[in-house]
C-alpha cells in the first residue's frame, strides 16, 4: 500500500517537500514550525491534521486548530472539506471563541452581560467608554481617541499587566489610565458582570486556573492541538493554551516571527525565542523555502529582514526564476507618485492579481479618487469609511457652511473652539446655548456674550475672513483656515494634549487639500466627499477576478499578487518618528515592511518622495551595487550579485553613450527608446513596457547596445 504522501499527491495533486513531511510527520510533543512566507503553511497543517486521522487513527474530534482570526478560521476549514472530503469535521476556532466557551461554562449558575458586539441592557462598551472620557477630560471624545483607547484597554488585559503596576504605563494620553480604573470598576460593581471580548480571556484564563474540573474537561477533549499565526498571540492567549496541553504536550505552534506586526496589540513576537523555556523537549523546524516569489524578491526580502535582531535566524529561499529587478523609484512628490501609479495601472490589461499597498487608510482616499476617475475596478481590503466622518473632515465642512450660512450661530459654534480667538468653557456653553437668528453670529455674540477686548479684534478679523472665505475655491478656503483662522495651531496644541500624531493629523488636511484642487466651489467640494465616502463604501463589496486591490500592509499579510506597488514609503510614514525613538518598535515597522515585499510573486515596486524611507535605502544597498570609485576599479556591491556577464563586444561602455532619444537593445527586454536620463537613471520604452534602469548596472553588466 501506498503511504500517505504519495497517496495524497494522486489524490489532490499536492507535493510536499522534506520539511513540510518532517513537519507533517512529527506529530508527538511540542513542535515549533516557523513557515516563511509562501511556504506553505497551511496546506502544510491541513495535511498534518490529516495525517493524524488517516495514519495516527486519531479521531477527527479529538483535534484543536486555533487560528488568530475567523477569516483564518473559514479558509482552513474550507481547505480541509476539500482535502479530506469523507473525514468527519475537525474543531476549527479562533481563540476568542474558544474563550467565549470556557467563560459560559465558568458562569453556568450565575448571570454576566456582554458589552461588546451588542447593546444589552442598554449598555455597551464604547458608550460607556465615551461617557467616562467626556467626564474625565472634560470634552467629547474623538473616534482616533476612542480607538485608542480601547485598543490600550486591550494591551493592558492581554499583556495580563498587574493592577498595581497600571500607573506606570505608557498611556495614549493624560487621563487614559483613569479611565481604564473607572471602567474596571463599573463593570465589576454593577448588579451583573459586565464582560468586554478582551474580559473573555482573562476569564476564561481565571477560570482554567480556578475550576479544577473545568481544566481536566478541556484538557481531555482534545488530545492533539495545533495554532497558526502564533506570532500574534498575546501573553494571555499563550497562557490559555499552555493550560490546555499540560496533559499531554502535544502541541504544534506555526509561526513567523518575522511576520509579527501586532505588538501594539498586545502581541508577543518574543515568547516564540523563548519556547525552548516553556516546552524545554520542543523541536524547532523551519520551512524555509518559499513557493511564491521570484528569486530577486526573496533574496532582498531574506536579506533585508536579517538587520534584526530579535529573531529566529532563517534562510528563506526559492527555486523559482530571477524575475523582474525590484524596482525603486524616488519621485518628487505625492503627486508625482500618484501620476506614476495610474500611468503604470493604464498600462496593464487586467487589475485582478494587481495591489496597491500602503501603511495607513488615509493613504487610500486620493487613489480612490483617481481610480473611480479613471473607471478601473478596485477592492478594498480594509475600508475604512471613517476618513469621511473624521472630525477634522467635519470641521472643515462647518467652517465651509458657516461662511455660507454666517447667521447660524449653531454651526459656529461647533467650531469657535478650533479657531485662535481663545474661548473659555464658560463662554462655549453660553455660545452653545444660542439660536440662529436672522443676523450675523459675530454680531449676536457681541451682543449676547462678555468678551475679553482681545478677542473682539480676534472675532472681527474672523468676520472677515468668513465673509472673505465665500468667493474663494475650495483648495484656498482650506488654506485659510489653517493659516488664518488658527486651525493648525489648535491642531498642534490637541495632539500635544491628547497624545494624537500630529503628522497623521496634518496627513488628513493635505488629503483634503489634493480633493478640494481641481474643485471651484465649496459646494462641489462637500459633493466629492459625499462620492467618495459611497465609492469607499462601494469597495467592502466582495472581490471579482478583474478588480485591482487596496491595502494596509497590515491587512495585505497572508495574501499575494504578481504586482505590487508599496507607496508613500517615506520616512515618518513608515517607520513614523515614534517607530524610530525605539529599537523594538522600529524592528516591527521593519517586519511590516518586509510583509509588504513579501506579498509579490514577480514584479516589486517601492515608492517613495520627500524624505525616503530609511527602509527603502536598505533595500537599495542590497539589491544595487555600490558606485564605483575608479574608472576602472569597481566597488564589491554590500551583498554580491552572482550573474554571469556574456562577452558582448558591442555593449555601451560610456554614460555619454546613452543619450535621450537612442534606440537601444536590452539583453532581455529586446529593442527600446530612451525616453529620458538623468546622472543616474534612464527610462525607456520597449514594445510592450516602459522600464527605468540605473545606468551603472547597465553598463557594469553589458546590458545595452547602442542601435545605429
Amino acid at each position: 500500500m501506498s503511504n500517505f504522501f504519495e497517496r495524497k499527491q494522486k489524490q489532490l495533486g499536492v507535493e510536499l517537500n522534506k520539511i513540510q513531511r518532517k513537519a507533517v510527520e512529527r506529530t508527538e510533543g511540542p513542535l515549533l514550525l516557523l513557515a516563511c512566507p509562501g511556504s506553505g503553511k497551511t496546506t502544510t497543517m491541513i495535511m498534518r491534521v490529516g495525517y493524524l486521522i488517516e495514519e495516527k487513527k486519531v479521531q477527527p474530534h479529538r483535534i484543536k486548530a486555533i487560528t488568530f482570526s475567523k477569516a483564518s478560521a473559514i479558509d482552513m476549514q474550507e481547505r480541509y472539506k476539500r482535502f479530506f472530503p469523507k473525514l468527519a469535521p475537525v474543531d476549527f476556532s479562533t481563540i476568542h471563541s474558544l474563550a467565549f466557551q470556557i467563560t459560559r461554562e465558568y458562569f453556568a449558575e450565575s448571570r454576566y452581560v456582554m458589552i461588546e458586539g451588542s447593546e444589552s441592557h442598554g449598555l455597551h462598551k464604547k458608550r460607556l467608554l465615551r461617557e467616562m472620557f467626556e467626564t474625565e477630560v472634560g470634552e467629547p471624545i474623538t473616534e482616533d481617541q476612542l480607538d485608542e483607547l480601547t485598543s490600550f484597554i486591550s494591551f493592558v488585559k492581554n499583556k495580563m499587566t498587574p493592577r498595581e503596576q497600571w500607573k506606570k504605563l505608557d498611556a495614549p494620553f493624560e487621563g487614559a489610565i483613569e479611565i481604564l480604573k473607572t471602567y474596571e470598576a463599573f463593570k465589576e460593581n454593577y448588579d451583573v458582570r459586565l464582560v468586554d471580548f478582551d474580559d473573555m480571556l482573562s476569564l476564561a484564563n481565571e477560570a482554567l486556573e480556578k475550576d479544577a474540573d473545568l481544566l481536566a474537561k478541556y484538557q481531555n477533549r482534545w488530545d492533539y492541538v495545533m495554532t497558526d499565526e502564533s506570532q500574534d498571540t498575546s501573553m494571555i492567549q499563550h497562557a490559555i493554551v499552555e493550560k490546555l496541553v499540560a496533559r499531554h504536550n502535544n502541541l504544534c505552534v506555526v509561526a513567523d516571527d518575522d511576520q509579527s506586526i501586532y505588538t501594539w496589540r498586545a502581541a508577543e513576537p518574543t515568547y516564540l525565542l523563548k519556547f525552548k523555556n516553556v516546552y524545554p523537549d520542543a523541536y524547532v523546524m523551519k520551512m524555509e523555502r518559499n513557493y511564491r516569489s521570484s528569486k530577486n524578491i526573496v533574496e532582498a526580502a531574506n536579506l533585508f529582514i536579517k538587520t534584526n535582531k530579535k529573531r529566529h535566524d532563517k534562510n528563506m529561499f526559492t527555486k523559482q526564476p530571477e524575475g523582474d529587478p525590484i524596482v525603486i523609484r524616488r519621485l518628487a512628490s505625492e503627486e508625482a507618485q500618484l501620476k506614476h501609479v495610474m500611468k503604470e495601472l493604464k498600462e496593464l490589461k487586467h487589475f485582478g492579481d494587481v495591489a496597491i499597498l500602503y501603511r495607513n487608510n488615509s493613504s487610500s482616499t486620493l487613489l480612490m479618487s483617481e481610480l473611480d476617475r479613471l473607471g478601473i475596478p478596485f477592492y478594498m481590503k480594509d475600508a475604512d469609511n471613517r476618513f469621511f466622518s473624521h472630525w477634522i473632515v467635519e470641521d472643515m465642512l462647518n467652517f465651509m457652511r458657516f461662511s455660507l450660512k454666517p447667521e447660524r450661530i449653531d454651526i459656529y459654534a461647533k467650531i469657535a473652539s478650533k479657531t485662535n480667538a481663545y474661548w473659555s468653557g464658560s463662554q462655549l456653553k453660553q455660545l452653545s446655548r444660542m439660536k440662529p437668528t436672522v443676523k450675523n453670529a459675530f454680531d449676536e455674540i457681541n451682543l449676547n456674550i462678555t468678551l475679553k477686548d482681545y478677542q473682539l479684534k480676534i472675532l472681527a478679523e474672523q468676520k472677515k475672513w468668513f465673509d472673505a472665505l465665500n468667493g474663494m475655491k475650495p483648495l484656498k478656503v482650506i488654506r485659510t483656515i489653517r493659516a488664518d483662522l488658527g486651525y493648525d495651531q489648535m491642531l498642534a496644541s490637541r495632539a500635544e494634549k491628547f497624545g494624537m500624531r500630529l503628522q497623521y493629523l496634518e496627513q488628513i488636511l493635505i488629503t483634503l487639500e489634493q480633493i478640494a484642487e481641481p474643485l471651484s466651489s465649496m459646494t462641489e467640494f462637500a459633493k466629492r466627499l459625499k462620492e467618495l465616502e459611497q465609492v469607499t463604501q462601494n469597495a467592502k463589496a466582495e472581490k471579482t477576478e478583474d478588480m485591482l486591490t487596496l491595502s494596509t500592509f497590515h491587512s495585505s499579510k497572508g495574501l499575494e499578487f504578481e504586482r505590487v506597488y508599496m507607496i508613500d514609503l517615506v520616512e515618518g510614514i513608515i517607520p513614523t518618528e515614534e517607530d524610530a525613538e525605539n529599537p523594538d518598535t522600529l524592528e516591527e515597522a521593519r517586519r511590516l515592511f518586509y510583509v509588504g515585499m513579501t506579498r509579490a510573486k514577480k514584479h516589486l515596486e517601492l515608492i517613495s518622495y520627500d524624505s525616503e524611507s530609511r527602509f527603502v535605502d536598505e533595500v537599495r544597498d542590497i539589491v544595487v551595487p555600490e558606485k564605483p570609485v575608479a574608472p576602472k576599479i569597481r566597488t564589491v556591491a554590500k551583498t554580491p550579485i552572482k550573474v554571469d556577464v556574456p562577452d558582448n563586444p558591442n555593449a555601451a561602455k560610456r554614460e555619454d553613450e546613452l543619450l535621450e532619444g537612442a534606440r537601444v537593445r536590452h539583453r532581455v527586454f529586446g529593442t527600446g527608446k530612451i525616453i529620458e536620463r538623468d546622472h543616474e537613471r534612464i527610462s525607456i520604452q520597449f514594445a510592450k513596457e516602459r522600464k527605468e534602469l540605473l545606468i551603472d548596472i547597465c553598463l557594469s553588466y553589458k546590458l545595452l547596445e547602442v542601435l545605429d
